[in-house]
C-alpha cells in the first residue's frame, strides 16, 4: 500500500477543519499546517477562527500567526513558507496535514503558482485610485480593449481580479 505524504483538510470557515487536523495529527504523529489567508496573522485569532491557545500545545502547529497584519502577504509567500513547513515535517519524521479555507493556497502547493514578477509599490498605488474612481464595468471594458482573452476568463464584476489582469 502507498504510504500518505500528506493531508489535505479544505472547507469554509468554523466547520471542523481545525477540530479534525488536530485528531488526526495526534493520531497520525502529524504537524498541522495552516492553509487559511487570515490565520496567517497574529493578531485575528479569534476572527479566523484559529486553532485556540489550549489546543496548539497538543501538537505542532506552523504558519499560524506568524505575519504581522501590516504585512502584505501572498499567496507566493506562503508557498514559500509551507514549502519550508513542509521539508521541517519530512524531517521530523511527522506527517504534514495541511488545513484551511483558501483554495488558492491550495491549488498554488498541488499544482505550484505562475512566476509573476513583483509589481512596484507606486503602480500599485496607481491602480487603486483607477479603481476607486471607475466602476467595474468601465475598468472591464479597458481590460476587453487590452487583453480580451485574459478579460473572457473573468466576470465583468469581479473588479479585484480585473485590476490583477
Amino acid at each position: 500500500m502507498k504510504q500518505v505524504s500528506a493531508i489535505l483538510v479544505a472547507g469554509p470557515t468554523a466547520s471542523g477543519k481545525s477540530a479534525l487536523a488536530l485528531r488526526l495529527a495526534r493520531a497520525l504523529g502529524g504537524v498541522a499546517i495552516n492553509a487559511d489567508s487570515m490565520q496567517v496573522y497574529r493578531d485575528l485569532r479569534v476572527l479566523t477562527a484559529r486553532p485556540d491557545r489550549e489546543d496548539e500545545p497538543k501538537v505542532p502547529h506552523r504558519l499560524f500567526g506568524h505575519v504581522d497584519g501590516a504585512v502584505n502577504y501572498s499567496a507566493g509567500l506562503w508557498l514559500a513558507n509551507a514549502s519550508v513547513a513542509l521539508d521541517e515535517a519530512r524531517r521530523e519524521g511527522r506527517l504534514p496535514i495541511f488545513v484551511g479555507g483558501t483554495g488558492l493556497y491550495f491549488k498554488a502547493l498541488t499544482q505550484g503558482l505562475s512566476a509573476i514578477p513583483p509589481v512596484p509599490e507606486d503602480v500599485r498605488a496607481k491602480i487603486r485610485a483607477r479603481a476607486a474612481n471607475a466602476p467595474a464595468a468601465d475598468l472591464y471594458a479597458s481590460l476587453m480593449r487590452h487583453d480580451p482573452a485574459t478579460a473572457a476568463r473573468l466576470r465583468p464584476s469581479d473588479p479585484q481580479r480585473i485590476l490583477r489582469a
